[in-house]
């Protein structure tokens, strides 16, 4: 852990105030918002390319894929089978979902050690 204080202290300033909000609970009702809104986004996009309409672009949906959303990004692809053969799309997903795994399983691998 003393590796990573350096790093955390510039930001103790802006991260104090919504420390009271970093909870467990707080951080998974979140990532369950997140994920629905992002398999929402996949079916709104399909809907539009359907019918012609304005659609989200690509960069929005791996946003919300690459902010925690991979899970509803992945299931809304399979619903609706929407951007399953599209590249480059379909290998940046892979990639953010790629980073995501490695990442979890670092922090794992960090809580565990301390």
């Amino acid at each position: 852990m003393h590796f990573v204080a350096p790093y955390v202290a510039p930001l103790t300033p802006y991260l104090a105030p919504v420390a009271p909000y970093l909870t467990w609970a707080n951080i998974g009702i979140a990532l369950v918002l997140l994920n629905l809104l992002t398999f929402a986004s996949f079916g709104i996009d399909k809907a539009r390319s359907r019918d012609g309409g304005w659609r989200i672009r690509e960069a929005t949906l791996l946003q919300w894929a690459l902010l925690g959303g991979t899970p509803g990004a992945y299931a809304g692809r399979a619903l609706f089978r929407h951007k399953t053969r599209k590249q480059p799309f379909c290998s940046r997903l892979h990639a953010i979902a790629f980073l995501q795994v490695t990442a979890l399983g670092l922090l794992t691998w960090w809580m565990l050690a301390a």
